[in-house]
């Protein structure tokens, strides 16, 4: 298959079909030059990228291989429209498709673009610490996917599937060198038939980094504490010391295990189990501080800000971290992720009806030490944290679908998900501290938290599908959920002094008991007037589960109003036509669509005084025209060009009562004052208010939310006398410049770039050994996606002379290349 990445109109199953790597492979030996097919199980049938009414950009496992796209964040930085930016704390991550994402600082908030692998969901954040390696596929749904992948996909869907095994030996082994961080990698595969009836594949990963991709400005710093628990006394000094943080150096090791059964030609069950550990020497080492009004920090003026790939941090004093939970014993930052899971797919393919079930059960588990402010600073400003988060969610999900093929055919399904999330937290701050506090390890807290949230979820859904005509296509169905959240928030402790200034309100239990209920129907008619072009209209809805912000800080002007959200939905309309052309050597998609947000799921981190608010922001909307092509000519075997340009406008609709960012004044739009009363937000009067804390986002684009994006990529394959061969690929990805948080913070713009991707490969005649040098963002293009104010910096917010904060921006990785190779058998 000539074509590696294809990127058309296509839509992906939960469910993987035990036959669609083989379907890949046939669809790829059909064609001797020209534009292959990606065969995927759309509305849990397989069909190919061109033939389903969905937007998708599909990636071959040979594309990944090309380029070790090995996690979602490498694959992100080759996508236009999908971003990903890796943070320290809250729920660790932002996935944004088409302008529409969640922001990073709630743990709570699930994310509107959905993680489904091998059919089971895996929503949270977090999970692109998982590493994704000897994939069969990978697909990225653009816009809502109700119907087929429940909630918490309003903004699209990435399904990944892993490789199964095969009807014949296999073993691979690869190694790999990348010089930026002095990674070493390797991986080996080894998949096999045990019987006529059963196989088995084993895949193993571990990479270790001797130095990190961030230059480390961090210096020495004092941290004085003062042992008292009234403003009234003194209290007594204690000196600390906290020296520079690590460099972002890292160290992962994954393995995946596969059985596939098939002991009949109807039946086949697929089970896989994985485990994997992903470590790093400080969480926040990508949090570069890139604007600053005085061209450095207002923490720290001897640390520069600027747009480069260097950060600064400190580590948690040596005697501070000896006490404080999951901390480092030379007060070292770090981030340990830790996940397992078990996956058990079942198929039963009759003549004209195929059951299938989905069984998975998932945990992960986060645990962190890091400087919270992510600067090196002196005093008592510095924020030390620690963290040790968990999950678990089992779901199960099955469904029956018609495969008559004639007039009609039909979907019906239902699935079940439990989940629970443990938060726990730990801060030292201001300098306090407090020797008779018990037990021990609460001397130095300013603060700590103890939540917890259960869920529960059933779902039903179905479609229907009716042919009235030749060549058209009809297509109608609709989820519904039902959902509960059980959750409760605990500071177990504050520091006096804390309590008597009214920031924290300590040994109080607030609860939250929370139901939902939704229906998300959609429809799309789909017309082919041959084979090689289809033309579709859809009409599409989602929903995002409401929750509670398990990460809050909870003050006694707090109430459960600031715990709890509503679910987030999603409603419009998407065309598109997609056609190949000269004997597919030539590949032409457009694709159109408006959709509309309504209670958009913000989080807001309030840098002055280190609170973290979780709102709805009102409504949004994205619009925009995708166009893509592919040229893959006969006469040159062995070439293919390919490029999409695609325009996309994400803009807030009405959004009042959204927080001000730090510094913003009543001119600049912090106009409103919230009214706790009513849960709404007045415009400001100046004859009884003195500050404004409210603004409404109208007419703002949405973070991260580029107008225009596109990429522009070769591949050349030649094959030599000796029967060896040499691949040479070059993409480039352009983004227009953007907004890169969510409160329409204009000092945190980030201005169009190009980044460039590039490999080189030789195979011997034999196909046994491989040699590659890869290459990303070769232009060394610096950027960053999603960020907040800089802790304790800014001032004078709703007022006419605000002071604006310093910007922290979690930035991409520089340059990176590397040599890797391959050995098959």
């Amino acid at each position: 298959m000539r074509a590696a990445l294809l990127t058309a109109t296509a839509g992906i199953g939960l469910a993987n079909s035990p036959a669609a790597l083989a379907q890949t492979a046939q669809a790829a030996q059909a064609q001797e030059g020209g534009i292959g097919d990606i065969i995927v199980t759309a509305r849990k049938r397989q069909e190919t990228t061109q033939d389903v009414p969905v937007s998708v950009v599909a990636i071959s496992a040979e594309r990944m291989q090309q380029y070790d796209l090995s996690n979602l964040e490498r694959v992100a930085a080759q996508t236009p429209s999908f971003s990903i930016g890796r943070t320290p704390s809250g729920s660790g991550a932002t996935l944004v498709l088409r302008g529409i994402g969640s922001n990073t600082t709630s743990i709570g908030l699930e994310q509107s673009v959905a993680v489904i692998v091998d059919g089971a969901y895996y929503g949270q954040g977090r999970t692109i610490n998982e590493g994704f390696f000897d994939l069969a596929r990978l697909e990225i749904l653009k816009g809502p996917q109700a119907l087929f992948f429940g909630k918490n996909a309003t903004a699209g869907v990435v399904s990944i599937t892993t490789a199964d095994p095969g009807d014949k030996l296999e073993i691979i082994a690869r190694g790999g060198y990348e010089f930026a961080a002095k990674q070493v990698y390797g991986e080996a595969i080894v998949s096999s038939p045990i019987s006529d009836t059963l196989g088995i594949r084993i895949a193993a990963r571990a990479a270790k980094q001797f130095d990190g991709y961030y230059r480390q400005l961090g210096t020495e710093q004092p941290y004085p504490t003062i042992d008292r628990t009234s403003t009234a006394v003194p209290g007594v000094t204690t000196a600390h010391t906290s020296g520079p943080a690590g460099d972002g150096r890292a160290k992962e090791a994954y393995i995946r295990g596969t059985l596939k059964w098939q002991p009949t030609d109807t039946l086949t069950a697929v089970l896989k189990a994985n485990y994997g550990i992903n470590e790093n020497n400080n969480p926040s080492a990508g949090s570069v501080v890139y604007y600053c009004p005085t061209g450095a920090l207002a923490s720290n003026p001897a640390i520069a800000c600027g747009k480069r790939f260097a950060s600064s941090a400190n580590r948690t004093p040596t005697d501070i971290a000896a006490s404080l939970p999951y901390s480092n014993a030379d007060g070292q930052q770090g981030n340990q992720y830790k996940s397992w899971a078990v996956n058990l797919g079942l198929t039963w393919a009759m003549d004209d009806l195929t059951i299938s079930s989905v069984t998975n059960y998932n945990w992960n588990r986060n645990t962190f030490q890091f400087d919270a402010d992510s600067v090196s600073r002196a005093g008592a400003p510095g924020v030390f944290a620690t963290e040790d988060s968990t999950w678990h969610a089992f779901s199960q999900e099955v469904r029956a679908q018609t495969t008559i093929g004639g007039l009609w055919d039909a979907m019906i399904g239902g699935y079940y998900q439990s989940t629970k999330r443990d938060y726990n937290a730990w801060t030292a701050s201001g300098g306090l501290e407090n020797s008779a506090a018990t037990p021990g390890f609460r001397r130095y807290l300013a603060n700590s938290k103890d939540s917890q949230t259960n869920g529960q979820t059933f779902a039903m859904f179905g479609q229907l599908i009716v042919r009235p005509i030749d060549k058209v296509e009809i297509t109608g169905g609709a989820r519904y959920t039902s959902e509960s959240k059980d959750s409760y928030f605990l500071q177990p402790y504050s520091h006096p002094i804390r309590v008597a200034q009214g920031i924290f309100l300590p040994e109080v239990t607030l609860r939250s008991n929370q139901n939902f209920e939704d229906w998300s129907p959609e429809a799309t008619v789909t017309y082919k007037p041959t084979n090689d072009i289809t033309i579709y209209g859809a009409y599409k809805t989602a929903y995002k589960s409401g929750g509670f912000s398990n990460s809050g800080i909870y003050s006694p002007s707090a109430g459960l109003a600031d715990f709890e959200f509503d679910p987030e939905k999603a409603k419009g309309f998407e065309v598109g036509i997609k056609t190949t052309w000269l004997d597919r050597q030539l590949r032409l998609n457009l694709t159109a669509y408006n959709y509309k947000y309504s209670n958009l799921q913000l989080d807001f981190f309030r840098s002055d005084i280190f609170a973290f608010t979780t709102i709805n922001a009102g409504s949004a909307r994205t619009k925009g025209i995708e166009f893509e092509f592919q040229v893959a000519p006969r006469a040159l075997d062995g070439f293919d060009l390919h490029g999409s340009v695609n325009y996309n406008r994400a803009r807030y609709g009405d959004a009042p009562g959204s927080p001000c960012w730090a510094g913003q004044t009543r001119n600049q739009g912090c106009n409103l004052v919230y009214v706790a009363t009513t849960d709404s937000s007045r415009p400001f009067n100046p004859a009884t208010d003195t500050i404004a804390n409210r603004q409404n986002l109208s007419g703002q684009p949405t973070a991260n939310a580029p107008d225009w994006t596109g990429n522009l990529g070769a591949s050349y394959e030649a094959h030599f006398g000796s029967g060896a061969k040499a691949a040479f690929g070059l993409d480039a990805r352009y983004s227009g410049s953007y907004i890169a948080t969510a409160f329409g913070n204009p000092y945190t713009w980030q201005k169009r770039y190009v980044s460039l991707d590039g490999s080189i490969s030789l195979t011997t005649a034999d196909e046994h050994w491989q040699f590659q040098l890869i290459g990303k963002n070769l232009t060394n293009r610096f950027y960053v996606i999603g960020g907040n104010d800089t802790p304790n910096s800014g001032s004078g917010t709703g007022t006419n002379a605000g002071v604006v904060a310093d910007q922290t921006g979690y930035a991409s990785l520089p340059r990176t290349v590397q040599a890797q190779v391959t050995f098959r058998y």
